[in-house]
């Protein structure tokens, strides 16, 4: 009786260490998956930022270009107005193009 008791008991145990093993194997594997994934998504991330990134370049560079062509064009313009002849007034005898007083 006493045999059998400890034949149960040491087969107890021996069931006992092997579900702990199967745990810590299991748990072992979930913590290397945990880090491949985890590896996986800050390289997105990076990823994601470096495209954000050059997307946002790409826009300052358009910007830049923009206001570029736009200062560009308003000096034009201004050159031109400069040259622009003056309207003339009107050829009535009236001083600033206004009648002075009697009609």
């Amino acid at each position: 009786e006493t045999r059998e008791r400890k034949q149960k008991l040491s087969k107890e145990m021996a069931e006992k260490a092997t579900r702990e093993l199967e745990k810590m194997q299991l748990q072992e594997k979930a913590e290397i998956k945990y880090k491949e994934w985890l590896k996986k998504k800050r390289a997105e991330e990076a990823e994601k930022k470096k495209k954000e990134m050059e997307k946002e370049k790409a826009r300052e560079a358009e910007l830049q270009e923009k206001r570029a062509r736009s200062e560009k064009i308003f000096k034009e313009w201004l050159q031109n107005a400069r040259n622009k002849p003056q309207p003339a007034f009107h050829g009535s005898g009236f001083p600033h193009g206004k009648s002075t007083g009697l009609y």
